[in-house]
């Protein structure tokens, strides 16, 4: 089978890193199942482990991907990433990502266990419903679990283009939330304002309304416009740092207007299958940038690194 894997991790030159090749297919341990993989689609995940960040399994070649839609005994599925590493089997939002412990889903074939299998949304193609089970899962957990996100909710995405960013803008409008987003980029504001966002403002400008919820991705560049940007009682959601790990703090701002911060990540299986349900149900169409074929992954890993892109980057092994 073709599979993108990691030849040696290199935090320098990533992209170097990574190849598409043939590799043995791999067969399903006992309670897991064997999946066709249709679609898949990048993270910043991915990139941390060409870097050598993220965790990496030992022995044998390393096939990255947590994103995948495809066909499982003759089933159109999309599945569940996150390992079950609780007593009774369930899945929680920390635990061992599928690539981490050696069964990454970037490949023609994949296992994975039998209860991570959550039908496909007709109505998406193979690369949107890609686009699920990742950086959609983590925005759906930031606004539905952290946060209390609604008709009358105004909330703040910031840094809008990203896979969560993205994610999170469509989801919150389907809530009928009022949407503001924030962007370096004039072409990404405008993207933005089409996928049903009401106002786009450059990075640090004044918002229109203090929000009650922000999607925090980006960190230093953005964090100190987050908080000034909370009114009294709301809520901040950081699931990332695209622009660093370390942030200041306006302490006097947060504890004066009561300002709650979660961290979030990923989100249980329950989660997954309410997301799924949700994006069928209110026919959202993920946001995707670009789809190539499997032998271009490398493309779409260095788009990534450059920050360009708007929506997922997606990878077709149909």
């Amino acid at each position: 089978m073709r599979a993108a894997h990691v030849v040696q991790p290199s935090a320098d030159h990533p992209v170097d890193a990574l190849r598409v090749g043939d590799l043995a297919a791999p067969q399903p341990p006992p309670g897991w199942v064997g999946v066709n993989v249709r679609a898949g689609a990048l993270n910043m995940h991915d990139i941390w482990t060409l870097r050598g960040v993220a965790g990496r399994p030992h022995g044998g070649p390393h096939v990255i991907g947590s994103d995948a839609a495809g066909v499982a005994d003759g089933r159109d599925v999309v599945v569940y990433p996150v390992l079950p590493t609780a007593p009774d089997g369930r899945a929680v939002a920390h635990a061992t990502l599928l690539p981490d412990a050696g069964h990454g889903l970037l490949a023609e074939r994949a296992v994975v266990p039998a209860g991570h299998l959550v039908p496909k949304p007709a109505a998406l193609s193979w690369a949107e419903a890609a686009c699920l089970p990742t950086a959609w899962l983590t925005a759906y957990r930031m606004l539905f679990t952290k946060a209390t996100v609604g008709p009358g909710r105004v909330v703040l995405v910031q840094g809008a283009g990203g896979g969560v960013a993205t994610a999170a803008v469509g989801l919150a409008v389907a809530a009928g939330a009022t949407v503001v987003v924030t962007s370096r980029s004039p072409a990404k504001r405008e993207r933005a304002l089409a996928l049903g966002a009401a106002v786009a403002l450059d990075v640090g400008e004044r918002v229109p309304e203090l929000a009650d919820v922000v999607v925090e991705t980006v960190g230093p560049a953005t964090f100190a416009h987050s908080v000034r940007s909370t009114r009294a009682g709301g809520v901040i959601v950081v699931c990332g740092g695209t622009s660093g790990f370390t942030a200041q703090l306006d302490l006097p701002r947060l504890f004066a207007r009561e300002i709650t911060v979660h961290g979030s990540t990923m989100g249980t299986l329950d989660e997954f299958r309410a997301l799924v349900d949700y994006v069928d149900t209110h026919r959202i169409r993920p946001a995707v940038d670009s789809v190539v074929d499997l032998a271009d992954v490398r493309a779409q890993a260095a788009r990534m690194l450059a920050g360009v892109a708007f929506g997922k980057l997606c990878v077709s092994l149909a």
